[in-house]
């Protein structure tokens, strides 16, 4: 790992997100989980956009108690935000289409909020990805829940899998943001907070 003294630390991930714990390993990172079988996910009405999963990622990281000396925590939360709303997870097959249509055909954007968080500081910040969608057909779009039943993913898609492949046009910003993890962003804030670059 290429993080100056990042070896001197214990690294969290508070996540279940097999996508995460896939990324971070990608970079080298190592780390534990923890996970609890209750986290709260609830926001005030009046946030939009990115002050949503940043409100949320905070919110996971005070869920986890004191943490000791040397010891980072990391947590997130992912949305999909369209036409003014979020796009929640599917609550079955029939909701899933539902969001799948309204994704068809459109551009919506996905924000993830991440909090670093230490015994003595904490750092929230936030990654925006624009994801265009070709308009799909509704046979793709019961192919594509049939076998691959999104139902723990925002939005109802998972852009690594095979509807990203045959039904995203572009993007504009951070493919690994849509997976659930700005991870680009994340190795520098790391840095940044192990390191004390913070302005």
């Amino acid at each position: 790992m290429f993080i100056p003294n990042i070896d001197d630390y214990k690294i969290i991930l508070a996540s279940q997100s097999p996508r995460r714990h896939y990324l971070l390993k990608e970079i080298g990172l190592e780390f534990e989980f923890i996970l609890k079988q209750f986290i709260d996910e609830s926001y005030p009405d009046h946030l939009v956009k990115e002050e949503i999963p940043k409100h949320i990622a905070q919110k996971k990281a005070k869920q986890h108690g004191n943490l000791e000396d040397k010891e980072i925590l990391i947590t997130a939360d992912t949305i999909v935000w369209l036409n003014g709303k979020v796009l929640q997870k599917p609550i079955d097959h029939d909701d899933a289409v539902k969001i799948l249509k309204e994704i068809s055909g459109n551009c919506h954007q996905v924000y993830t909020g991440v909090c670093l968080k230490s015994k003595d500081k904490e750092v929230v910040f936030s990654a925006c990805t624009d994801v265009y969608f070709k308009k799909l057909t509704y046979p793709e779009i019961e192919y594509y829940i049939s076998h691959y039943k999104p139902f723990d993913k925002a939005g109802a898609y998972g852009i690594q899998e095979w509807i990203g492949y045959i039904g995203v046009e572009k993007i504009n910003g951070s493919f690994f943001n849509v997976m659930g993890l700005p991870i680009q962003k994340l190795y520098t804030e790391l840095d940044d907070f192990i390191n004390d670059k913070m302005d």
